[in-house]
C-alpha cells in the first residue's frame, strides 16, 4: 500500500502528496472551490534541475481521471465531512515505536480522551471499519479518526507516546 500523506492547506484545500518507486513524487491540491491540481515532480539527486508539471482539473475533470485510474468517490465524501466546522478526520500511521503498536484500540474514556472514535483500521489493502475495543494495533496499520482537532491530537499523542497531558480535568462530552 502507498504512503500517502495529508497536509491541510490553511485557504486553500488539501494536499495529498505520495512517492512512487521511481522516486517521483505525485500530489493533488483539492481546493475548496472544488477544483484540484495534479502535481507531480521528480527529484533529481545527481543534482540536475528537477522537473515538475501541474494540471489544474475541474471537478467533472478530476473525477474522470479518478475513475479512470480505478479510484472512487470516496475521497469526494470524506472531503465534504471535514468542511463541518469542528469535525476534522484524520489518519494516524503506526509505527514500530509507537505506544499503540501490539497493543488494543482499547476505551479512550478512562484515560482522558472523550468525544474521539477510531472510525477504521486500514491494514494492507482491507479496512476494518468500526472496530471495537479489543482490535489489536500493528506497526504499519492506519488509524482513522473523527472528533474535534484538539481532542483527535490528544488521542494521537496517547497513540504515540502513551501519555496524555490533562489539564487539571477530565474532557467531557459537549452535549450538543
Amino acid at each position: 500500500m502507498v504512503d500517502v500523506k495529508r497536509v491541510k492547506l490553511p485557504g486553500v484545500g488539501v494536499l495529498h502528496t505520495f512517492v512512487t518507486d521511481g522516486g517521483g513524487k505525485v500530489g493533488v491540491i483539492t481546493h475548496r472551490s472544488g477544483s484540484s491540481d495534479l502535481i507531480t515532480f521528480s527529484d533529481a539527486e545527481d543534482g540536475s534541475k528537477a522537473t515538475k508539471v501541474a494540471l489544474r482539473l475541474d471537478d467533472d475533470e478530476a473525477h474522470t481521471l479518478a475513475e479512470l485510474l480505478g479510484g472512487t468517490r470516496i475521497t469526494e465524501s470524506l472531503t465534504n465531512l471535514d468542511s463541518i466546522p469542528g469535525l476534522t478526520i484524520d489518519w494516524f500511521h503506526v509505527d514500530y515505536d509507537d505506544h499503540i503498536a501490539g497493543q488494543v484500540l482499547g476505551d479512550l474514556g478512562p484515560i482522558g480522551v472523550v468525544g474521539v472514535t477510531v472510525v477504521a483500521v486500514v491494514r494492507g489493502e482491507s479496512a476494518n471499519p468500526a472496530p471495537d475495543e479489543h482490535f489489536k494495533v500493528f506497526p504499519g496499520d492506519t488509524l482513522v479518526a473523527a472528533g474535534s482537532p484538539e481532542k483527535v491530537a490528544k488521542a494521537f499523542t496517547y497513540f504515540r507516546t502513551g501519555e496524555v497531558k490533562l489539564k487539571g480535568t477530565v474532557d467531557a462530552p459537549s452535549g450538543d
